[in-house]
């Protein structure tokens, strides 16, 4: 599908050449595997359970499991992998992966916390790392076991600049978001993507509306399931149907059933990914992807994975930012003729206001 803009212009070539595309926390650690006793790293088991998406979501477990195997890859360790088709599965499958013998155990997902506390606490020489959530279940301001490693990212910055990116985009007037779950980690995306709305606004004197999100009440639109099903398609379809013409669904696979919508609805409607870069890692929505809201899942856990596999396992929290590049944006790939050839410059320089703090990119999820 092509999108007809007026905003088609040739030759912006820098939209992409300095679109915040994801590094990662610097670079992952290099380890050499005979390091602290020879064969060490291949003795050492990492596991991975998944929450209710799945691993072949190609967004937020999938992500998750990259930086598994790459971990894997370079220094020869054995991994296994279970999925949860539900919540209820959480606390059965982190007890079978501490019963297969494994070293280090990643729970994907802010759901698994109080899961992943328990089996951490029953499994004391077990480490353990869990994505999107501080395993703070009594809000003391600590770990709640001593062996888990939290893996957040303040995910608010980067969707602060897919927002402003969206409203620029925007010929209506209208965007549109939704989410999976009411959450943290989802409310986060939402929360700067609206703020990202209201900067633009302020910058440039228009009065461009955010449909199926509210930053002050904390309310909007959720299907309250991860998954890519007749339910999210009806919660995008009723967004789309405010008039939006850029649509940012939160949520893994949700994303899918907001293309299907999309298509339905004649076209026209431009689709923001979240976690991975989706352009990359699902061609059959690609056409439709203005950006990616990128959270670097995958160096969070092959770092980690590669500290407890060399004996260096550090619970200290991984936190994600635009400084460390541990959040961004991706290019902007297809669209890059479509953009304003100004904004590659503009979403540079937010980048740098929001790191040295003269910006505000905040949330009330932020870590």
């Amino acid at each position: 599908m092509t999108i007809s803009r007026t905003k088609k212009l040739a030759g912006v070539a820098a939209a992409a050449s300095i679109a915040l595309a994801l590094a990662g926390c610097g670079t992952a650690p290099e380890a050499d595997p005979t390091d602290d006793g020879g064969d060490a790293a291949t003795d050492f088991k990492a596991c991975m359970v998944s929450d209710e998406g799945g691993f072949n979501d190609k967004s937020f477990n999938q992500l998750g499991l990259a930086g598994l195997e790459a971990a894997a890859d370079e220094l020869g360790f054995e991994i296994a992998t279970t999925e949860s088709a539900s919540a209820s599965d959480y606390a059965a499958n982190l007890d079978n992966l501490a019963a297969e013998g494994c070293n280090l155990i990643v729970s994907v997902g802010f759901l698994l916390s109080a899961p992943t506390v328990e089996a951490a606490l029953a499994n004391p020489d077990i480490n353990y790392a869990i994505i999107d959530d501080w395993a703070d279940n009594d809000f003391d301001g600590e770990t709640d076991a001593p062996n888990i490693k939290p893996l957040v990212f303040d995910t608010a910055q980067a969707a602060f600049l897919g927002g402003y990116a969206a409203a620029s985009f925007s010929e209506t007037g209208k965007v549109g978001t939704f989410g999976g779950a009411k959450i943290p980690p989802v409310t986060i995306f939402m929360d700067g993507y609206q703020r990202g709305v209201e900067y633009y606004n302020e910058q440039n004197g228009t009065d461009v509306q955010v449909v199926g999100w509210d930053v002050e009440t904390q309310e909007g639109q959720f299907t309250e399931e991860f998954a890519a099903n007749d339910k999210a398609k009806q919660v995008a379809q009723g967004i789309i149907d405010q008039g939006v013409d850029v649509l940012l669904p939160v949520g893994g696979p949700i994303y899918q059933s907001a293309a299907e919508a999309i298509r339905d609805s004649g076209g026209g409607i431009a689709l923001l990914g979240v976690d991975a870069d989706v352009y990359e890692t699902d061609s059959s929505v690609a056409d439709l992807l203005l950006l990616s809201i990128l959270k670097g899942m995958d160096v969070a856990v092959q770092e980690a994975a590669t500290e407890a596999a060399n004996g260096e396992f550090d619970v200290t929290p991984f936190i994600g930012t635009l400084e460390n590049d541990g959040v961004g944006i991706s290019p902007f790939h297809d669209f890059e003729s479509l953009v304003d050839p100004a904004l590659a410059d503009e979403l540079e320089e937010i980048r740098q206001g929001i790191i040295d703090g003269s910006i505000d990119a905040t949330s009330p999820s932020s870590p």
